[in-house]
């Protein structure tokens, strides 16, 4: 008879970031623990609040699966000795699967006979196996865990009971002395302790007892009210996805409100509004409906609608306070100067071994000039770039950003136009920080670019060098997310320079500081090693394969954005069937290019048969073209280029004894191998990709 099963994990308050990844494992390791036990059922449901994780598993079976299944044992050649009876391995294979050797038959599998038993299994009551979900409820893994009491086990937080129901059985286990039972606990406040029934019970009673157990139910219902407000007073409250998310896992019972504050806080950078409320308070902001922001504030309240308006106005009391610190930073910063604090940078550390943040901002203005300087801007651009990398961090030394440390950059770019700077400068100021993830945005502004990434170049290129590469899992500097945001504005900019010629000017700063470093060559390698690692990571994200990423990366980076093109490329000439007899011809040419001296060199007299001398012909046709193409970055020219010499070099190889007895005419005809095998390695390495046709 097909049962209901209800598992649910009673916890003191998960924080909000850790609950859907901890409800998707609970449901998929349960989900998949039923299969591996052959235990059948209609549906499964998982549930979440910020106090309880659940599983509902509805008319599963009594019994698991019962099977027939096959055991594949050793060859016979193996299981037969010299005699033909069956050997100690045969006998010891059958005695193991509970059998006797008169079970044993065979079957050919991929050409090799081997020997089989035909083994049953009974399906055994699955409440005998329930009390091993025990091990699921301990396998969920977290952002972080603590201990708690004399406990040893780790979770996120301290169980506090354990439901676990087979019909109307409990299901015998404990974790962490707590036993479990049929009671859970409704709403910290407005409900009590529930005794359950049955497991289908579940919903309707937490639900009487002011706990939504559905995640997706609790978003609804703040969607809900937003929109019932946005109606009612016709504004709009955009819903930040990340915020809504949170929200809903705050709260087991929501209830939307709305909250204000004063007029005169709408003199603030809106950023500031809008981080106290979204950030600090978890509240929603309100703007009208022509995208300006309003003295209202959207907040979800963990309870019923009871005296919502004394819950309102001790939201606003929370919030006006929040807001007037933020009015006094704001005033008290406007009396001083950037000079001001651009000083005070002298006096902050950016990092013991690599100086002040004044040092720092000297180095990316620096970076930022040469960076101006090979990219080819014009002489005001680089006067635009040269400041903003000078004001870059002074924003850093304000009261509100002290205050409000997630509004560095953007609290930079009000203050810069606030004290008459240029507003590509102000903008600057923000954008170089970013990317803020590794898929963050991007700056808009050729100005922001450069000292983003002068910014990020000096981080990595300092820390690397005084020894602070990042390792496994470890980088408190951030240097890997900072390293994708430099490649990824390269790829953006389509700057006509590479990451190498970047590094080469970085590297050489930092050799002319007093900052001890490790050698050249070993800052040299790191770095060539950490930021190839990097380019793997954002091509594997872009779908291409390993072997191709390997093949295109084999020398440098280059520039990144062609770099791309040339993967893409070859991720689509893999498998294409037509290609095989060109990818065939070049990668004989690098086969063999490793013979070849460096000191020969191509002697135009010393050409013997007509098949090398039309092959030298084709290679000085292409030659220039294909340098042309690579010059402009245009992969597809530049691989149709190569393309033209596959013929002539299937048919040079056709006709030609390379490593001839003559050493003048091998030498010739290593030298004319050589020569083709570099302009196929300026593309890519092609020996390194994995083709997929059949050959």
């Amino acid at each position: 008879m097909a049962t209901d099963v209800l598992f649910e994990i009673g916890l003191e308050e998960l924080p909000a970031r850790f609950i859907d990844d901890a409800e998707n494992q609970l449901l998929n390791k349960t989900t998949a623990w039923l299969k591996d036990l052959r235990i059948s059922y209609d549906s499964i449901k998982s549930f979440s609040t910020p106090r309880r994780l659940a599983v509902l598993i509805k008319d599963m079976a009594e019994f698991q699966t019962t099977i027939e299944e096959e055991a594949k044992g050793p060859a016979v050649k193996i299981a037969n000795d010299e005699n033909g009876e069956w050997s100690k391995a045969a006998i010891g294979f059958s005695r193991g699967q509970g059998k006797t050797t008169e079970d044993l038959f065979t079957k050919e599998v991929k050409g090799t006979k081997y020997i089989f038993v035909k083994k049953h299994i009974e399906g055994k009551p699955v409440l005998q196996l329930l009390p091993d979900f025990k091990n699921i409820i301990e396998s969920i893994q977290f952002g972080k865990n603590m201990r708690w009491a004399s406990e040893t086990f780790r979770y996120a937080r301290p169980i506090r009971w354990l439901v676990a129901l087979y019909g109307n059985e409990i299901i015998p286990f404990e974790i962490t002395r707590v036993h479990t039972g049929n009671k859970t606990h409704g709403h910290r406040f407005l409900g009590g302790e529930i005794t359950l029934e049955l497991p289908s019970d579940y919903e309707s009673s937490m639900a009487a007892n002011y706990v939504v157990v559905n995640s997706k139910e609790r978003e609804d219902l703040i969607l809900k009210g937003i929109k019932e407000l946005e109606e009612k007073h016709n504004f709009q409250i955009p819903v930040d996805a990340d915020l809504l998310a949170e929200v809903k896992n705050l709260v087991e019972y929501p209830t939307v409100f709305m909250g204000s504050f004063e007029e005169r806080f709408l003199k603030l950078p809106s950023e500031v509004l809008i981080t106290s409320m979204k950030e600090h308070q978890r509240y929603f902001p309100v703007i009208s409906n022509k995208d300006q922001l309003l003295p209202y504030f959207i907040g979800v309240r963990n309870g019923n609608d009871h005296k919502l308006e004394t819950v309102a106005r001790g939201n606003e009391k929370v919030l006006r306070a929040r807001l007037s610190d933020g009015e006094f930073f704001f005033e008290e910063d406007q009396k001083q100067s950037i000079a001001f604090y651009q000083e005070k940078l002298n006096r902050v550390v950016f990092q013991e071994k690599l100086g002040t943040i004044s040092d720092k901002v000297k180095r990316i203005a620096t970076i930022s000039e040469n960076i101006v300087d090979l990219i080819g801007l014009s002489e005001t651009e680089k006067n635009k770039a040269l400041r903003a990398a000078e004001i870059s961090k002074f924003d850093l030394m304000t009261n509100m950003v002290n205050e409000f440390t997630e509004l560095q950059g953007v609290i930079g770019e009000k203050y810069a136009a606030n004290f008459g700077e240029d507003p590509i400068v102000a903008q600057a100021v923000r954008e170089h920080y970013l990317p803020k993830q590794a898929n963050g945005n991007l700056p808009e502004t050729v100005i922001g670019a450069i000292v983003s990434v002068a910014d990020k170049m000096d981080t990595i290129v300092g820390c690397i060098s005084v020894g602070l590469t990042p390792t496994g899992s470890q980088d408190p500097y951030g240097l890997r997310r900072q390293a994708t945001g430099i490649l990824r504005i390269m790829e953006n900019r389509k700057w006509e320079i590479s990451l190498e010629e970047i590094l080469e000017i970085v590297t050489s700063i930092y050799r002319k500081t007093d900052i001890e470093q490790q050698s050249k060559e070993k800052v040299d390698g790191e770095l060539n090693e950490f930021f190839k690692h990097r380019a793997s990571f954002l091509l594997k994200e872009w779908k291409v394969e390993q072997d191709v990423i390997h093949s295109v990366l084999h020398n440098e980076i280059g520039r990144f954005d062609y770099t791309i093109s040339k993967a893409k490329l070859l991720s689509d000439k893999r498998s294409d069937e037509a290609f095989k007899s060109i990818q065939e011809a070049l990668v004989r040419v690098l086969n063999l290019s490793d013979k070849a001296e460096k000191q020969y060199s191509i002697v135009p007299e010393h050409l013997v048969t007509e098949s090398e001398k039309e092959l030298f012909h084709q290679y000085n046709q292409i030659k220039n073209d294909f340098s042309t193409y690579n010059q402009n970055k245009d992969a597809t020219s530049a691989l149709a280029a190569l393309t033209k010499m596959a013929e002539p070099i299937h048919t040079f190889f056709d006709n030609n004894m390379v490593i001839a007895d003559d050493e003048q005419i091998r030498n010739n005809r290593l030298a004319l191998i050589r020569a083709i095998s570099l302009l196929i390695k300026e593309f890519a390495d092609l020996r390194l990709v994995e083709w997929k046709q059949q050959f």
